[in-house]
């Protein structure tokens, strides 16, 4: 999914691909570090967000769709992060929990619904998982800048320090 802020004004800005899967409790932890990339650097790295839904959470890969129908509405980030911090509810709630918190967001809820049962993001969502499973991605939240696949799913120590530098090298090349 791309992100829904604005591109970024310079279209050489380095590309963070952060594989998550947001019934993961791992990538909920993961959030604090995304949060804190993306206020360091703003519309200097274009974040995206690649589905990599779970076969051992059954609801992650109808989670990935519904972001995707949020990212369709103008609110990837703050829908992400909603569904993120309660994982727990996703967990009990299912569908209707993806619905939910759509509509607490202000977004269209029926159209969410709507989503979730003919399967327009589908495509989408298998395409990242392939994609991530062809780069070696094996769980979630992985991270790949520059070629380099960073796991975080065993530990986030060290990976937010790991991605600044790596962005900061590439920010000092487009600089030069």
């Amino acid at each position: 999914m791309n992100d829904s802020s604005p591109a970024p004004a310079d279209t050489s800005a380095p590309v963070l691909d952060v594989w998550c899967e947001l019934q993961c409790p791992d990538c909920r932890t993961a959030l604090a570090d995304v949060r804190a990339l993306r206020a360091r650097y703003g519309d200097r790295l274009e974040l995206r967000l690649r589905h990599f839904p779970l076969e051992r959470h059954k609801h992650a890969f109808a989670a990935a769709q519904a972001a995707e129908e949020a990212a369709e509405q103008g609110q990837a980030w703050p829908y992400v992060e909603a569904v993120l911090g309660r994982v727990e509810e996703l967990d009990r709630g299912g569908e209707p929990f993806l619905v939910e918190v759509a509509g607490e967001l202000g977004l269209d809820a029926e159209e969410f619904d709507t989503t979730l049962i003919d399967g327009r993001h589908i495509l989408i969502v298998d395409a990242d998982q392939a994609e991530g499973k062809a780069i070696g991605v094996t769980g979630t939240p992985t991270y790949v800048i520059a070629g380099e696949v960073l796991n975080g799913g065993k530990s986030q120590e060290g990976l937010r320090e790991r991605i600044e530098e790596i962005v900061d090298g590439l920010l000092a090349g487009h600089d030069a």
